[in-house]
């Protein structure tokens, strides 16, 4: 990665919840524990560990140098609590088909 810009991704270990509003939107106890130079820790979960059925896509779209072009998903009430890199550049491959929330609670 370019000027002391890293990323790195192991398997966690832990189960990771994502609650809103009291109801349980993902959960998994395989994550992807994503740590990038100046950000905080992020949790990528497999698709087949949240309810993309109470999701709605967004609109929105952002890129990263590091990672690619991010889509993102909302509820009625949270613009855009999730995103994903459908296409993620090839030195974070391993995120593809994986979601990330904003806010999760490590088990």
């Amino acid at each position: 990665m370019a000027d002391g810009h890293t990323i790195t991704i192991e398997q966690g270990t832990r189960r990771v919840r994502v609650v809103h509003d009291g109801e349980v939107l993902a959960e998994s106890d395989r994550p992807l524990v994503l740590r990038e130079t100046g950000c905080p820790v992020r949790y990528y979960l497999p698709a087949e560990d949240v309810r993309l059925d109470l999701l709605t896509p967004s609109d929105t779209h952002t890129y990263c140098p590091f990672k690619g072009t991010a889509s993102y998903w909302s509820l009625p009430d949270a613009a855009d609590l999730v995103w994903s890199y459908p296409e993620p550049k090839p030195d974070v491959a391993q995120i593809k088909d994986h979601l990330c929330f904003y806010e999760v609670e490590v088990l």
